[in-house]
């Protein structure tokens, strides 16, 4: 089985069909883990069924722990990937999650953000943690800006074919800003604003290691990851009492539903209720 000629056809579908450079790596790579699979046993795609992918899935779901989310997205890769090499419209409803469970986010205090800032001397990394925090990137968003994107005379960062393939602005911190030219003239990137050793995007991997190292160093036993970084944004700013409206477009959420998830803890925290015991 060629995997990489396959996923180099697959690929190419998509951005055919316009899918977003972060949809594209997504959907591929979960195409790739899945062929890697079925290539001990098979040697064309074709010849696995239904059957192959539901075992597939429960595999991923008791060996890895994976989520709703991350089900979901294997799910419909695989069912785009039949769709668009092979014509084969896969009966694959029932593998979707039932139901999405709705949790609430976990975040960083204020504090705690502090002391992640102040643990990092590279530059380089106190920047790519400043600007997870202070924009409420996603970690794709993050290794997808160019250079071009941060716009000092106005103030704003552009963030081009997020997910569900829209552009969105947001505001550029001047702490940031000052930040970034003491990167810049330190790493000098030519394309990307964080790139790799060889050039190009830099690894999400990395970024994820580097956030990871922060948390330790400032003490912090909380499990922190870049999302845990763009929770903090939305609460802190909702906590400030920025408009939900103008939150919602931040961080890129179609719906004010999904934003609408951090009021349930900022709504507790400012309130004036006791607990119970308190009452004894």
């Amino acid at each position: 089985m060629d995997i990489d000629n396959l996923i180099n056809k697959f690929e190419q579908s998509l951005k055919l069909q316009r899918y977003s450079p972060n949809s594209i790596r997504n959907y591929s790579s979960a195409v790739r883990s899945f062929l890697q699979i079925a290539s001990q046993k098979f040697n064309d795609p074709r010849q696995l069924n239904e059957e192959s992918l539901e075992k597939y899935i429960s595999w991923k779901i008791n060996k890895h722990r994976i989520g709703h989310s991350h089900q979901r997205m294997i799910v419909a890769s695989l069912d785009k990937f039949y769709q668009l090499l092979y014509g084969i419209e896969l009966k694959v409803k029932h593998l979707y999650p039932a139901r999405k469970v709705h949790s609430l986010p976990h975040y960083l205090t204020v504090d705690e953000v502090k002391k992640m800032l102040q643990s990092v001397s590279n530059i380089k990394h106190k920047s790519i943690l400043m600007l997870l925090y202070s924009a409420g990137l996603r970690l794709s968003e993050l290794i997808d800006l160019r250079i071009s994107d941060i716009n000092s005379k106005d103030m704003l960062i552009y963030i081009r074919k997020a997910k569900g393939n829209k552009d969105r602005v947001v505001m550029l911190s001047p702490k940031l800003l000052n930040t970034l030219r003491k990167y810049f003239l330190e790493y000098k990137p030519l394309d990307y604003l964080f790139e790799g050793q060889q050039g190009g995007a830099y690894c999400a991997k990395s970024v994820q290691n580097i956030v990871k190292q922060a948390a330790t160093k400032a003490r912090i036993k909380k499990k922190v990851t870049p999302h845990i970084l763009r929770h903090s944004f939305a609460t802190h700013l909702l906590e400030n009492g920025t408009d939900i409206r103008y939150i919602q477009q931040l961080l890129g959420h179609s719906s004010i539903k999904t934003t609408e998830i951090y009021t349930h803890i900022t709504d507790i925290s400012k309130s004036k209720i006791k607990s119970p015991l308190d009452l004894l």
